[in-house]
């Protein structure tokens, strides 16, 4: 029972936001008593950092579980890509929640985690350096220290909003265009041609996003470009 209080506590946190999320909101969907949730969780503060470690532990196997074998500029492409598309899914609400009530349980599990995705992240950037896709006078920590301050600019404010584009074009012109600075002559044309071939995403439907596709494309590979 704990573990289907804490997957729907972590679908509701992230629908919801955390100061609109309710004991109520818990319990409905689970069929449970109030006594149960608190026979787990002492109170709202312990059941966030459970659903906190969940979030930050799954994101980090979904990266970890990258092919080793993917070309490395690649794989950072795709660690990015992922990252912003699963943050476009959560209500903007959790995390100005989370920053706003809970500081600092926000840096303590904002620090755990980031000590895995950090070694990880520069592991792979230092590979890269290796084989010739990176540069080879790139600091790997200061590098993966400014893809993170534009990913939390594009995810986690509404600095971008303004611009009425959608999160994968922010994407595109934000940390890719970061990423192709990281990279060789080499890993700029594999950056550039593995990009033709993803899929945007958060259109408003099926056709806006084709439309997207077919109006913004060329004018973002041609960004890349120069």
């Amino acid at each position: 029972m704990k573990n289907e209080i804490l997957k729907t506590a972590y679908e509701q946190f992230l629908k919801f936001g955390i100061r609109e999320m309710s004991i109520k909101k818990l319990i409905e969907p689970l069929g449970i008593s109030t006594k149960t949730v608190y026979k787990y969780y002492k109170n709202k503060e312990e059941l966030l950092e459970g659903v906190l470690q969940l979030h930050y532990n799954q994101q980090f196997h979904l990266v970890e579980n990258f092919s080793a074998d993917q070309n490395v500029v690649l794989c950072l492409f795709d660690i990015w890509y992922l990252a912003t598309e699963k943050a476009y899914d959560v209500n903007d609400l959790f995390y100005k929640d989370l920053h706003y009530y809970y500081p600092e349980l926000e840096k303590k599990n904002e620090l755990a985690i980031g000590a895995k995705f950090g070694l990880l992240l520069e592991n792979l950037i230092r590979k890269g350096i290796n084989v010739g896709i990176f540069k080879e006078n790139i600091l790997p920590e200061v590098a993966m220290e400014g893809i993170y301050i534009l990913y939390n600019a594009v995810a986690r404010t509404d600095l971008f909003k303004k611009f009425s584009v959608s999160p994968y074009e922010i994407l595109l012109n934000s940390i890719v265009i970061y990423i192709r600075g990281l990279c060789t002559l080499k890993g700029i044309q594999e950056l550039e041609e593995y990009i033709t071939t993803i899929k945007p995403f958060g259109g408003k439907d099926a056709a806006m996003e084709q439309e997207l596709q077919l109006r913004h494309k060329p004018t973002l590979i041609s960004r890349l470009t120069y």
